[in-house]
């Protein structure tokens, strides 16, 4: 059994903690519940014909009060830059995130998640300046579940890779 940390990381309010409960234990639930510090769950799934264990670390959401410790990243093998398509701030913060990991924890593979793809009719971010970047990254919806299961499996894949 391979057992890998994987982090989940965004902006205040973005969804992670949703779609980390609807990915290990397939439930979502309309009330906010706001992480504190970090949220530590796993989950044992398949990925390139290994059994993997994903110990998933729900970090607290970043804002103007709170900022990202670096220290709850360390040991980490991957991670997602979570992403609210509703909320096009939280792509700013997505990628200066992604600058500050990068420059304490180089070269870590990490998969930017846009959230919320059920409501894709209200999205403020701007795909097209995603895909200019050439990042990896797909759309999810912790309340229907879409490509949930999907990013998960992929980040794990990349890790065997």
């Amino acid at each position: 059994m391979l057992f890998h940390k994987i982090c989940i990381v965004g902006a205040f309010g973005v969804g992670k903690t949703s779609l980390v409960r609807r990915y290990v234990s397939s439930i979502y639930d309309e009330r906010y519940l706001t992480t504190v510090g970090v949220r530590v769950d796993k989950k044992e799934l398949k990925a390139g014909g290994h059994d993997v264990t994903l110990v998933i670390w729900d970090i607290a959401g970043e804002d103007e009060i709170t900022r990202l410790s670096m220290q709850h990243l360390r040991g980490m093998s991957a991670y997602f830059l979570v992403i609210d398509g509703c909320r096009g701030d939280t792509l700013d913060t997505a990628f200066r995130l992604r600058g500050e990991i990068d420059r304490t924890y180089p070269n870590v593979p990490f998969l930017l998640l846009l959230n919320k793809a059920d409501l894709r009719e209200r999205w403020e971010v701007d795909t097209d300046r995603i895909r200019a970047l050439g990042l990896d990254w797909l759309e999810a919806s912790a309340k229907s579940g879409d490509g949930v299961e999907l990013a998960f499996e992929r980040l794990a894949t990349r890790l065997l890779a």
